[in-house]
């Protein structure tokens, strides 16, 4: 599995563990959205889950054969790496009767217990999850002054 083209680096690519929805991620993944949006209609959810493969290629030929890929094997990091929008994407998983913390813990590789302990003590730190590279990490503090020698205040 290729890793998706990235049309212009940005400096949010940098950004661990999700993939920034913006202009270029949405002209890409257009047809993978609207895949996803038509399955909030009953009748192309029964068509979907009757034949994925037949539904797929014969109403939305678009799709990239990465895209297909990632939908039939619901690789969800994948689609949002292809372009899918995450409230989009989750109707394909609302569609196999996933909660989105079903989703969620998939694509954060835990457990739902355990994406639902980390999200009721306010989320992962930030501290360490800021960027891929490193470069946006926050410099370590540097080791407390000494007191000052000079005049105490009076007051």
């Amino acid at each position: 599995m290729a890793p998706a083209k990235h049309i212009n680096e940005k400096d949010y690519d940098d950004i661990p563990g999700t993939y920034v929805f913006d202009a270029d991620r949405s002209r890409r993944g257009y047809h993978l959205n609207m895949f996803c949006m038509s399955l909030m209609k009953a009748e192309n959810r029964k068509a979907f889950k009757a034949d994925e493969a037949k539904y797929l290629d014969e109403r939305f030929p678009l799709l990239t054969p990465d895209q297909r890929e990632a939908i039939l094997k619901r690789q969800y990091n994948r689609l949002l790496e292809l372009g899918g929008n995450i409230y989009f994407t989750a109707k394909l998983g609302a569609s196999d009767g996933h909660p989105f913390q079903h989703l969620a813990a998939l694509m954060t590789g835990s457990t739902q217990q355990d994406y639902a302990d980390l999200m009721l003590r306010g989320g992962r730190s930030v501290e360490g999850n800021r960027s891929r590279s490193g470069k946006n990490e926050k410099p370590k503090a540097s080791k407390a002054k000494p007191a000052s020698k000079g005049k105490k205040r009076r007051g």
